[in-house]
Protein backbone atom coordinates (compact mmCIF):
# COMPACT_ATOMS: atom_id res chain seq x y z
CA UNK A 1 0.00 0.00 0.00
CA UNK A 2 1.35 3.40 -1.12
CA UNK A 3 1.99 5.89 2.05
CA UNK A 4 -0.84 7.56 2.96
CA UNK A 5 0.95 10.64 3.62
CA UNK A 6 1.95 11.04 -0.10
CA UNK A 7 -0.69 10.36 -1.29
CA UNK A 8 -2.85 12.76 0.39
CA UNK A 9 -0.15 15.45 -0.42
CA UNK A 10 0.00 14.25 -4.06
CA UNK A 11 -3.77 14.43 -4.38
CA UNK A 12 -3.64 18.18 -2.27
CA UNK A 13 -0.82 19.27 -5.27
CA UNK A 14 -3.95 18.80 -7.77
CA UNK A 15 -6.19 20.91 -6.47
CA UNK A 16 -3.33 23.81 -5.07
CA UNK A 17 -0.36 22.72 -7.21
CA UNK A 18 1.93 25.53 -5.27
CA UNK A 19 1.98 23.79 -2.19
CA UNK A 20 5.25 22.73 -1.19
CA UNK A 21 5.43 19.09 1.10
CA UNK A 22 9.03 20.26 3.04
CA UNK A 23 6.26 23.63 4.19
CA UNK A 24 3.46 21.86 5.20
CA UNK A 25 2.96 21.12 9.23
CA UNK A 26 1.24 18.15 10.34
CA UNK A 27 0.01 19.79 13.14
CA UNK A 28 -1.80 23.13 11.64
CA UNK A 29 -5.02 23.48 10.03
CA UNK A 30 -4.66 22.36 6.01
CA UNK A 31 -6.89 24.72 4.91
CA UNK A 32 -5.33 27.40 6.20
CA UNK A 33 -1.81 26.90 5.40
CA UNK A 34 -2.76 25.41 1.77
CA UNK A 35 -5.41 28.88 1.97
CA UNK A 36 -8.45 26.41 0.59
CA UNK A 37 -11.74 27.66 0.29
CA UNK A 38 -14.86 25.48 0.80
CA UNK A 39 -15.14 24.61 -2.61
CA UNK A 40 -11.21 23.46 -2.94
CA UNK A 41 -11.59 21.48 0.45
CA UNK A 42 -14.61 19.59 -0.72
CA UNK A 43 -13.05 18.69 -3.84
CA UNK A 44 -9.93 17.88 -2.32
CA UNK A 45 -12.11 15.61 0.15
CA UNK A 46 -13.71 14.12 -3.38
CA UNK A 47 -10.66 13.29 -4.82
CA UNK A 48 -9.14 11.57 -2.27
CA UNK A 49 -12.14 9.25 -2.21
CA UNK A 50 -10.79 8.93 -5.75
CA UNK A 51 -7.39 8.22 -5.15
CA UNK A 52 -7.83 6.22 -2.21
CA UNK A 53 -11.09 4.27 -2.89
CA UNK A 54 -12.15 5.36 0.41
CA UNK A 55 -15.81 6.88 1.70
CA UNK A 56 -15.55 10.09 4.01
CA UNK A 57 -19.15 10.85 4.98
CA UNK A 58 -20.14 14.43 5.16
CA UNK A 59 -20.48 14.00 8.79
CA UNK A 60 -16.41 13.52 9.15
CA UNK A 61 -15.44 16.35 7.44
CA UNK A 62 -15.48 18.38 10.77
CA UNK A 63 -12.86 15.97 12.20
CA UNK A 64 -10.36 16.17 8.66
CA UNK A 65 -8.09 19.88 9.95
CA UNK A 66 -4.55 18.86 10.10
CA UNK A 67 -2.45 16.74 7.82
CA UNK A 68 -2.17 14.69 10.78
CA UNK A 69 -5.55 14.23 11.01
CA UNK A 70 -6.41 13.30 7.62
CA UNK A 71 -3.13 10.62 7.75
CA UNK A 72 -4.72 8.77 10.50
CA UNK A 73 -8.31 9.30 9.90
CA UNK A 74 -7.34 7.53 6.10
CA UNK A 75 -5.47 4.67 7.99
CA UNK A 76 -8.59 3.37 9.72
CA UNK A 77 -10.57 3.11 7.22
CA UNK A 78 -8.34 1.04 4.59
Amino acid sequence: MEDIRAVVIATLKKIAPEVEEQELKDDSPLRSQVDLDSMDWLNFLIALHGSLSIDIPEADYARLITLSDLVDYLKTKI
